[in-house]
């Protein structure tokens, strides 16, 4: 069946459940709890073992995203056009052993935010200060991300800036500020990107960057010589950006090497994320797409190999917004989780969470969608997605943001989103043809979830119950332990709304453990040093876990690089062993529980 064929019968679908059901805006009731009433923290603490509480006015936080305003031609349609860009990334950037938050604006002429952590449970602005604040300037486009890597080793995390327009690096210059070196960098001049990934695809021991096109790079969107820069296609777009592979040479250049290596595609590039899934020593990649299939390459240390049809993944097309990594069940093997769109009565696309079939390893590794059997399905129009260990119980739980655009409550785009979607590549690809907003809401109002993962294949949305009760549009969401407390607490950024600091309260009695990772770049061994791409797998209570330090991961985002685990009740730990991206392997019997571990690699 074609793409336009199954827009039509989408559209067919969406007239018979308007006729059954006038549109409002619905909570989706799968995987809930039940009643989702909000629940006081003592209550939250007994029956799910953690309680989220919003801080941010009281850390000293009072960030607000503004969207961009576009070339006159996209006004119709720009709540659409300009629906991404909010963000947000953990790095500890003057390395003083506290995680600080880096946040984008994008609108021109707004700032970026660089928060350092005060140490007292408050945060400062020093983006300004530090050189990396006033990054929106006309004709340069506008921030839609950002990543952290140390790009030359130096120990300290330098800036990738992920843009609409001209992508920069800048050189963390010891904590003291930022040096803008996009041109020694050789970077192109324009890229239309919402998602970018520091890893070392080729065991060098340089960080390469790999970055994700969306809207093709030959677009200036506040300058358009034509309106036609719409996907011409719902299902099977291929006329995005193009995809970029950028080798760290090691001198402070970079050469762009996609094409040469196997990355072609032209997908519309939402999100991506890179592991060892077949335990090679080299990282996979993973993109999620819009408009279109899944992608993953596998990675043989000089190439990479596209297999998303034949590992399972890469033949359903859906709206693919997130991709995240997580040893949900505790086997020592990554599941991924990719986010889509789900409108109650109206398009069920569902998210997709990829979990590794019994039997099948390797290059023959085979993914199964068990999104629905563990209820992790029905997240509404879906954004950022992260796991961690929220209540310290031992397994990985899953916090989802969402919400597309709200504006007018009581008035649904829909109707016209879906004549666009039934019409064929001519009418879909250009923006002329669009039916204006006015002002009408396009799911949005909705709430989070905060799926809690039993342990045993089930997750249940606890968001009400445990204090995240917002319904911003959210778009990007990292987790972090800011206060070094053992716990992980929540940064969300919300399009046009505010930063949103969720403190975690986790009750007494479930313990953890933190590991803090550096490669040794000395004898030039192949790890770099941020430690990206090393793993560490945990042996407690006759279980495992493995975690791998990314470099991003998400939508527009970057967890913490340090890893942590929760330890669940009266821990018997038996060893860690952290795979370091050398190929070296390093045992520590019998970690201490409870204490962050700061490892560097053995020369």
């Amino acid at each position: 069946m074609t793409g336009n064929r199954i827009a039509r019968v989408f559209l067919v679908l969406f007239f018979i459940a308007l006729l059954a059901t006038p549109f409002v805006i619905k909570r989706m009731s799968a995987g809930r709890e039940a009643g989702g009433s909000k629940i006081d923290a003592k209550t939250a603490l007994a029956r799910h073992g953690f309680y989220l509480e919003e801080v941010s006015h009281a850390a000293g936080i009072n960030f607000v995203h503004q969207s961009p305003r576009l070339d006159l031609k996209l006004d119709p349609i720009t709540p659409e056009v300009a629906s991404m860009g909010a963000s947000v990334s953990i790095v500890d950037f003057d390395r003083d052993g506290w995680p600080d938050i880096y946040v984008t604006n994008s609108a021109i002429g707004s700032k970026n935010a660089l928060y350092r952590n005060m140490h007292d449970g408050t945060f400062q602005d020093v983006a300004g200060d530090m050189g990396i604040a006033d990054v929106n300037q006309p004709g340069t486009g506008v921030s839609t991300g950002a990543v952290w890597g140390d790009f030359d080793n130096d120990g300290y995390e330098d800036l990738f800036l992920i843009k609409w327009g001209r992508p920069e690096l800048f050189h963390n210059d010891q904590g003291h500020g930022f040096t803008r070196v996009t041109e020694q960098a050789r970077l192109p001049p324009w890229i239309n990107a919402n998602t970018a990934i520091w890893f070392d695809y080729d065991g060098d021991g340089l960080l390469d960057l790999f970055v994700g096109g969306y809207y093709s790079e030959d677009i200036d969107l506040w300058h358009l010589t034509t309106t036609r820069i719409m996907p011409d296609s719902f299902e099977y777009a291929k006329n995005g950006g193009r995809k970029y592979l950028f080798h760290n040479l090691g001198n402070g250049k970079f050469e762009e090497v996609s094409e040469k290596v196997g990355i072609s595609s032209r997908r519309w590039a939402l999100a991506a994320a890179a592991a060892d899934l077949r335990g090679t020593g080299h990282p996979d990649l993973f993109v999620a797409n819009d408009y279109g299939v899944s992608e993953l390459y596998f990675n043989d240390g000089k190439r990479f190999h596209e297999v998303g049809e034949q590992a399972g993944v890469g033949f359903a097309p859906k709206s693919g917004m997130n991709a995240a990594f997580g040893d949900i069940l505790n086997q020592g093997r990554y599941a991924v989780y990719v986010s889509n769109i789900s409108e109650d009565g109206i398009l069920i696309q569902g998210n997709n969470l990829w979990v590794p079939k019994e039997g099948t390893a390797g290059d023959t590794i085979k993914y199964q969608n068990l999104a629905r059997d563990f209820g992790v399905e029905l997240g509404g129009w879906s954004f950022g997605a992260q796991f961690g260990d929220l209540n310290n119980d031992g397994t990985l739980d899953l916090y989802l943001t969402n919400g597309y655009i709200s504006l007018d409550r009581n008035r649904s785009y829909w109707y016209d989103f879906s004549k666009v979607a039934g019409g064929n590549s001519s009418i879909i690809g250009d923006a002329k043809n669009w039916p204006a907003f006015e002002g009408r809401s396009l799911s949005g109002y909705q709430t989070k979830r905060v799926w809690l993962n039993d342990g045993a294949g089930k997750f249940v949305d606890v968001a009400q119950a445990v204090g995240v009760t917002d319904v911003y549009d959210g778009r990007s969401v990292a987790l972090v332990d800011l206060w070094n407390r053992g716990v992980l607490d929540v940064v969300v950024a919300n399009q046009n709304g505010p930063l949103l600091l969720y403190k975690n309260t986790v009750a007494p009695g479930n313990e953890w453990i933190e590991f803090e990772l550096e490669g040794n770049t000395a004898s030039h061994s192949g790890s770099n040093r941020s430690a990206i791409g090393a793993e560490v797998t945990l042996f407690w209570n006759g279980q495992q876990q493995v975690q791998e330090v990314s470099g991003g991961s998400g939508f527009a985002a970057q967890n913490d690089r340090r890893l942590h685990f929760g330890l669940g009740r009266n821990p018997h730990i038996e060893k860690a062993v952290i795979h370091w991206p050398s190929g070296k392997i390093q045992t520590i019997d019998k970690p201490a529980a409870d204490q962050l571990h700061k490892m560097k690699e053995p020369a």
